[in-house]
């Protein structure tokens, strides 16, 4: 007998790209559990599902950065913090954080079927009772107009978010004096496409095209160094309410009129902005 549960939960993570460099993904986790009927007539009780998966890959890969450890040109050594990376291909990057920070595999890349298949085996190890196997399987959200694609910490949230390499794939919609413009949607896509946000209090240094961020939270001391141009500083935390405001602030502030922001922070999850700015012609 296989039970499934479609949209089970969902899987907010970055991934080292040999080709993209720093990205968020976003998935849905879909599962199915295999195995024999109980006395009760039931594989497994629907309300157990969630909490039971949910609770361990929360504790395993989500909100962390996965390293595809034979990409090429990626070296992870111990460090005072934990574990550093370096990277050099597409670009640069050294990050330092705790180990918790990190899901090491050893692949060159990493795709949502090798990860499914790789969090299959991590959950088949122990299943519960009555049941044999677990399939997992990571399923992208649709984005028909506007999505980004972002990385980054937060100082003082109290959970995982804190990780300075975290990521989500995000829907995206922009309402300009009433209207959903596709036009501006297309442009912040892009404007935001694989960027990494910084919060301006985070910022260590910048010099030689490079931000250096850092900080120490409740899970350690982080630090990342990266490009400046595949970064964007917010005057703010970069929390989904305050990506959202500064969103809107700065389309009003460039085109004028009033602004309607939807930025969702990965799946099902977002905040609202709205702005209205007078456009000086000159």
């Amino acid at each position: 007998m296989i039970l499934f549960v479609n949209a089970l939960s969902a899987l907010d993570v970055s991934i080292w790209c040999p080709q993209r460099g720093l990205i968020g993904a976003s998935y849905h986790i879909d599962v199915e559990l295999e195995g024999a009927l109980g006395e009760d007539g039931m594989l497994f009780d629907f309300g157990d599902v969630k909490p039971w998966i949910k609770s361990r890959i929360d504790s395993t890969v989500d909100h962390t950065l996965l390293v595809p450890m034979k990409a090429h040109d990626i070296t992870v050594s111990e460090c005072n913090e934990g574990l550093r990376l370096q990277t050099r291909h597409p670009w640069p990057m050294e990050l330092r954080a705790p180990r918790q920070a990190y899901t090491l595999l050893p692949w060159q890349q990493i795709t949502p079927e090798r990860l499914g298949d790789y969090l299959s085996a991590e959950l088949s190890r122990r299943p519960p009772a009555q049941v044999e196997k677990i399939r997992i399987t990571l399923r992208e959200e649709s984005h028909e107009a506007g999505g980004y694609t972002y990385s980054h910490g937060l100082r003082r949230h109290k959970g995982n978010c804190q990780r300075i390499a975290h990521g989500h794939r995000s829907r995206l919609a922009i309402w300009h004096n009433g209207q959903r413009s596709e036009a501006l949607e297309s442009q912040w896509s892009q404007r935001l496409e694989d960027i990494y946000l910084i919060d301006h209090a985070d910022l260590i240094d910048a010099d030689n095209d490079i931000y250096h961020v850092g900080y120490e939270s409740a899970q350690g001391r982080f630090s990342i160094r990266l490009p400046q141009d595949r970064a964007e500083i917010l005057p703010t935390p970069t929390t989904v309410e305050q990506i959202a405001n500064w969103m809107a602030r700065e389309i009003a502030s460039l085109h004028g009129g009033s602004v309607r922001v939807q930025a969702f922070e990965g799946i099902d999850k977002g905040a609202v902005a709205t702005a209205h700015g007078t456009r000086t012609l000159t």
